[in-house]
């Protein structure tokens, strides 16, 4: 049997075919769309995952068969007989082992037009034909045979395939036809107008087309609104000649363009009909560029006025879609500050996170596992040569629960490092709670991330010529970390944890104390931590106010409710003429302000985002 496979950022789509008495005969197709992870994929990986896919779905008729497989992929030829340098197309090829696959060729992309078209234009997941067993549905029991056939005068219909060639072929014999109708189009018309980018707009395009506005249209788009009807009767009469003029049928608006300037300039009153039409043209056409409502208001005002037309204009450029995808804010992000409040004592909140890769020491380290106190602001960080989920447990029992007792809360980020069942199982096992920060938020775990950029540059002017001996010097740099007094807790974290002054080398010798009993070093111990507890808890509490009127400034702060429709930010782009947030607009189905979590119109896949990466969607009445 032969397989034919191929894949878009949409979807993913296979043939299976085999030689039949000389003719190849289709036995079974596959379209299926593509998760919002895999559509991040790299092409390689693509390409490897629409093969194992069509492998899953038509496994009954590949087990035992001699198969060949077709890609338009070249560097998969190679993928069952060694290694393409890349860990999921090398894990599809194990996962491929049981099946005996004779060869794989390349076939261009040219001669792959069926799995081609399967790939674009794939078949949602929740269609009835994934909720059968390889698409073939179960008679129910006693139903009768149900036999379908075409009457032999009828000629059978096959559907058309139009591939990307013919469509760049049937594309430019438009552009001509279009560039001949506009040579010999009737010369009456009046200031030209940038041809419309959207064709499909069969209504406007009688009305403004082919770069030109026509005259006649125009005179009965008038006489159709009341509005102008009544104005023009105004003008016939004389009553309203100093602001409106009537001639050849055409109600202008007469308008003083500049200030000192006593010259009238004639405009023509555009009807409301008119509108949407004519802003398409000056806003979405490739020659006018999408841009924003100063540009597009200076390039009409000139020629056109209707009432109201400056709102118009940006209610329109408000509500376009790929400008509200593509388009970068100036202002500051929305959401206003929240600030965790402190907790009662030391190790009662802690905040959890990789720092690396850096580059491989010779004891073999590459990571850092930084833990921060939310109180005493006590660091504790450990190298540690990767970042699985078994070398974070296992540094977080040694290096802090061995020594510092078992925390209440845990916060980290939801990286596979902390988000796993390894660690699910730790925190039930000792007894605390693991929360995780918001995705794509790193704010949310803001004191750890702090840290992190605190102490890189700290080691980097420690290191050797070699830079490969950082950790050798991560230990002395958080010891002067949390010897050194906090900007926010006046205190140094040493004191807040151990209700000392702590003794460096540069200090002389110890005095010594005297006390007549031996409980009384522990009586002036817990007054003094009680006291500086409580200030270090009142000057976080006041410098976290401080923080927040600053960052609250000027800062919008939009609330959403349950059914709103969003755009959400994109992450990871690949190059920078990628949208910028989401194509398909997301519902939100819960609201905890400022996270909510919104719904994918498209995929249904849930995603819980903060109100940073929420952009609303404007459409236009």
């Amino acid at each position: 049997v032969i397989l034919t496979t191929d894949a878009s950022k949409v979807g993913i789509g296979g043939t299976l075919q085999q030689h039949i008495n000389g003719e190849i005969k289709n036995l079974y197709y596959h379209s299926q769309m593509t998760s919002s992870s895999q559509r991040r994929y790299d092409p390689i990986e693509l390409e490897a995952l629409a093969i194992w896919m069509c492998f899953q779905r038509m496994r009954p008729y590949l087990l035992g068969r001699s198969i060949i497989i077709y890609t338009d992929h070249c560097p998969l030829c190679n993928m069952m007989t060694s290694s393409v340098k890349n860990r999921r197309v090398d894990r599809i090829s194990i996962l491929l082992q049981e099946f005996n696959i004779g060869k794989i060729n390349h076939i261009k992309g040219q001669n792959n037009c069926l799995a081609d078209y399967l790939s674009r234009h794939p078949i949602p997941r929740e269609e009835e034909i994934f909720d059968e067993d390889y698409g073939i549905v179960k008679r129910i029991k006693g139903e009768p045979t149900v036999r379908g056939c075409v009457p032999d005068e009828i000629p059978p219909l096959v559907g058309a395939i139009v591939t990307r060639s013919k469509t760049k072929q049937l594309q430019s014999e438009r552009n001509q036809n279009s560039t001949t109708t506009l040579t010999n189009r009737n010369k009456t018309t009046v200031s030209p107008i940038d041809e419309e980018a959207d064709q499909m707009k069969e209504d406007s395009s009688q009305m403004i087309a082919n770069n030109s506005l026509d005259i006649e249209q125009l005179k009965i788009e008038q006489g159709k609104d009341s509005t102008i009807h009544q104005k023009i009767a105004e003008v016939l009469k004389g009553s309203v000649n100093s602001s409106y003029e009537f001639k050849n049928g055409l109600l202008y608006r007469l308008m003083i363009m500049r200030e000192g300037c006593t010259t009238k300039k004639k405009l023509i009153y555009l009807p409301s009909s008119m509108i949407n039409d004519l802003l398409q043209v000056y806003h979405g056409d490739p020659l006018s560029g999408h841009f924003g409502v100063q540009r597009t208001y200076l390039k009409i005002k000139n020629k056109y006025w209707w009432p109201n037309m400056k709102q118009s204009i940006i209610q329109y450029i408000q509500s376009c879609l790929l400008c509200q995808q593509y388009n970068i804010s100036r202002t500051k992000k929305p959401g206003r500050l929240q600030p965790i409040p402190p907790p009662e004592g030391p190790f009662q909140l802690i905040g959890m996170d990789y720092c690396g890769p850096f580059k491989p020491t010779p004891r073999g380290n590459q990571y850092v596992l930084c833990l921060t106190d939310y109180f005493t602001r006590w660091v504790v960080a450990v190298a540690v040569p990767d970042c699985s989920a078994k070398t974070t447990a296992e540094a977080l029992f040694n290096a802090f629960i061995c020594k510092y007792g078992v925390p209440a809360v845990i916060r980290s980020d939801q990286g596979t490092h902390f988000h796993n069942q390894l660690m699910n199982a730790m925190s039930k096992l000792i007894g605390y709670d693991h929360t995780y920060s918001t995705t794509y938020h790193p704010q949310s775990n803001g004191m750890i991330e702090r840290f992190n950029a605190t102490f890189v540059p700290q080691i980097a002017k420690l290191q050797d010529k070699e830079h490969n001996n950082w950790d050798e010097f991560l230990s002395p740099v958080v010891f002067a970390y949390n010897t050194g007094t906090h900007s926010t807790t006046q205190y140094s974290p040493f004191q807040l944890l151990y209700g000392r002054e702590p003794r460096l080398p540069t200090d002389g010798r110890l005095s010594s104390f005297t006390f007549r009993k031996p409980s009384d070093y522990y009586e002036q111990l817990k007054k003094s931590m009680k006291l500086i507890h409580g200030y270090a808890r009142d000057n976080i509490i006041q410098k976290q106010q401080q923080y927040k009127v600053q960052y609250d400034k000027l800062r919008p702060d939009p609330h959403y409710a349950i059914n709103d429709r969003v755009l959400i930010r994109r992450h990871g782009l690949q190059n920078k003429l990628e949208p910028k947030f989401s194509i398909t607009p997301q519902n939100i189905i819960c609201a905890q302000h400022p996270v909510y979590v919104v719904r994918d119109e498209t995929t249904h896949v849930e995603t819980q985002v903060h109100i940073n990466d929420i952009r609303p969607i404007y459409i236009q009445n």
